[in-house]
C-alpha cells in the first residue's frame, strides 16, 4: 500500500467503486444541509418569532462556525482518527443535529443545540469526504479532475432535490417533519456507507489503518461535546457571536502578516496574489449570504409564488424553494463554462484566475441590478417570481467563476509547506465574510411586531439591492484596474520560482 493511502491496492474498477461510496454519502449530506438551509431562517422568524435582525445574525454566526469547524476536522482526519472514520462520524453527528431540531422544534434552546451539533458534524465530514476523493485518485490527475467535476455536479443534484422537497414537507407536515426528513436522508446515506464500506477498505489516511486508542477516542468525544456546548452558548448570545467572529477576522489578518514577514523573497509575489484573490472570494460571500437571508425574506414578503406563462398557471413555489435556482443554474452553467474554457485553452487565450474573478463580480452586479429594478418597476407590492429565476442565473455563474477557483488560487500561489494552514485560514475568512453578509442583510431588516406592509418592505429590499449592485459594480471596476498589477506579480512569481 502506497503511503497508507490505498492507491496501489485499487484497480480502475476499484477506484470507481470506492468513489461511488463516498459520492453517495456526500449527496445525502448535501441533501440534509441544504434542506435545513432552505427553512432554518424562516423557522426562526415564523415559528420562533425572532426579529429579522436576530435571525440574520444568528444565521451569520452559524455560517461562520460551519466554515471554521473543518479546520479542526481536517486535522483530526489526518492525524488522529483517519479521514474515513472522521467522515462517517461527521455524517452521524449531522444526522443527530437534524433529528434534534425535528424532535424538539419550537424551542430556542433546541435550535442553539441543534445548530451547534450540525456545525461540529460539518467540521468532521466536509474536509474528510473531499480528502477521500483525493486519496482515491491520487496520482491520477486527469481522472481526479473528472471525479471532482462529477462530485460537484452530484452535490448540486442532492441540494436541488432537498431545496424543493424539504420546504414542501414543511408546508404539508410541519417544521418538525421537515427537519427530520433532513436527518432521515443523511441516515440513509450513512446506512448505505456501512453496507458498502468494504469498497473503501484500503482507502484512507494513516490513522485509518491503525486501531484508535480508547483514550484518543474518549478525548475526541469529550472535546466534541464541549465544543457543542460552547457553540450553543455562543449562538444564544449575539454579543459573544460578534466578538468571536470579528476576533477571528483579526487573527487571520495577523497570521497572514506573519506568514508574509517570514516568507522568503521568492515566495512573496505568489502570497500577494493569494491575499488579493482570497479577499475577492471573501467579498463574494458577502453577496452569496444574501441568498439565505435578505433574498429569502424578499421572496417571502414581496415575490409572487405562482409561475404563469401567457396566462397559463405552471407551478407554485414557497419562499425557501427559490434557493433551489442556485444549484439548478450551476448545473446548467458548469458544462457551458467547461466548453468555453476548453475553447479558450485550445487558442492559448486562457483567462487567468484574477480575470475570471472580475467576470464573476460583473455577474453578481447584474443579478442585483435585476432585483433592484424589479423592485423599482413592480406594478404592485409583489414582483413576478420569474425575476428570482432570472436573477439567480448571473449570481450562480459568478459562484462558478469565483468560489470554485478559490482553493485553486491557494494551490497555485502558496508554498506547499504552508498550503494546509492557508487553506484553513481561507475557510475561516469565508465564515467571517458570511457573518458580514448578515450584517449587510440587516440593512433591510424589518420589525415584525409592527406589522408588515408589503409596499414598505418592497422599498426597503429595493434599497438594499441597489446598494449591493453598486458595491458589486464598484468591486468589478477596482479588481479590473488591478489586473495589470496581478500580471506583474505573476511574472515576478514565475521568475522567482525559476531562480529558487
Amino acid at each position: 500500500m502506497d503511503d497508507h493511502t490505498g492507491k496501489a491496492g485499487l484497480s480502475p474498477a476499484g477506484r470507481s467503486a470506492a468513489f461511488h461510496v463516498v459520492l453517495a454519502i456526500e449527496i445525502w449530506e448535501r441533501f440534509g444541509f441544504y434542506g435545513m438551509q432552505a427553512i432554518l431562517l424562516l423557522y426562526m422568524i415564523q415559528k420562533l418569532g425572532m426579529q429579522d435582525t436576530q435571525a440574520n445574525m444568528l444565521w451569520g454566526s452559524f455560517a461562520a462556525m460551519t466554515y471554521a469547524a473543518p479546520v479542526v476536522g481536517g486535522w483530526l482526519g489526518d492525524r488522529v482518527l483517519g479521514s474515513r472514520r472522521t467522515m462517517v462520524a461527521g455524517g452521524i453527528v449531522l444526522a443527530a443535529g437534524y433529528l434534534l431540531l425535528g424532535m424538539m422544534s419550537g424551542t430556542a434552546h433546541a435550535l442553539f443545540a441543534g445548530m451547534a451539533i450540525i456545525a461540529v458534524g460539518n467540521g468532521l465530514f466536509k474536509p474528510n469526504s473531499c480528502n477521500m476523493v483525493n486519496i482515491i485518485y491520487r496520482g491520477q490527475d486527469r481522472k481526479l479532475d473528472v471525479a471532482f467535476t462529477i462530485y460537484y455536479m452530484s452535490v448540486n443534484i442532492g441540494s436541488t432535490f432537498s431545496l424543493f422537497l424539504v420546504p414542501l414537507v414543511q408546508q404539508s407536515y410541519g417544521w418538525g417533519a421537515a427537519f427530520m426528513s433532513c436527518g432521515a436522508g443523511l441516515a440513509l446515506g450513512v446506512a448505505g456507507y456501512f453496507i458498502r464500506h468494504r469498497r473503501l477498505g484500503t482507502v484512507g489516511t494513516i490513522p485509518d489503518f491503525r486501531p484508535v486508542p480508547w483514550r484518543h477516542g474518549l478525548m475526541v468525544a469529550v472535546g466534541a461535546a464541549v465544543v457543542v456546548a460552547l457553540m450553543a452558548r455562543v449562538f444564544a448570545s449575539a454579543s459573544i457571536q460578534g466578538v468571536l467572529v470579528i476576533a477571528s477576522g483579526v487573527v487571520i489578518m495577523l497570521a497572514w502578516a506573519g506568514v508574509y514577514a517570514r516568507a522568503a523573497a521568492h515566495e512573496r509575489p505568489g502570497l500577494r496574489i493569494m491575499f488579493l484573490l482570497t479577499f475577492e472570494v471573501a467579498l463574494y460571500f458577502v453577496f452569496y449570504q444574501q441568498m439565505v437571508t435578505s433574498l429569502t425574506l424578499f421572496a417571502l414578503r414581496n415575490v409572487g409564488k405562482e409561475f404563469t406563462l401567457f396566462g397559463l398557471h405552471l407551478f407554485s413555489m414557497s419562499a425557501g424553494q427559490f434557493q433551489a435556482f442556485n444549484p439548478l443554474w450551476i448545473m446548467l452553467g458548469t458544462p457551458l463554462l467547461i466548453m468555453i474554457y476548453n475553447w479558450l485553452g485550445r487558442r492559448d487565450a486562457d483567462i487567468g484566475i484574477a480575470g475570471k474573478f472580475v467576470i464573476g463580480f460583473a455577474c453578481v452586479t447584474l443579478s442585483f441590478l435585476v432585483w433592484w429594478l424589479s423592485a423599482v418597476l413592480a406594478p404592485s407590492s409583489h414582483v413576478s417570481p420569474w425575476v428570482m429565476l432570472l436573477g439567480y442565473g448571473p449570481l450562480s455563474v459568478g459562484e462558478l467563476m469565483i468560489n470554485s477557483l478559490g482553493l485553486a488560487a491557494i494551490a497555485r500561489y502558496v508554498p506547499v509547506r504552508i498550503s494546509a494552514f492557508m487553506a484553513g485560514c481561507y475557510y475561516v475568512l469565508i465564515g467571517f465574510a458570511m457573518y458580514v453578509g448578515s450584517i449587510v442583510a440587516n440593512m433591510a431588516a424589518v420589525d415584525n411586531a409592527q406589522g408588515l406592509d408589503a409596499a414598505r418592505t418592497l422599498l426597503i429590499y429595493g434599497a438594499l439591492f441597489r446598494t449591493l449592485a453598486f458595491m458589486a459594480g464598484g468591486a468589478t471596476v477596482v479588481f479590473a484596474l488591478l489586473l495589470p498589477v496581478v500580471r506583474r506579480w505573476e511574472q515576478a512569481n514565475a521568475c522567482a520560482r525559476k531562480q529558487a
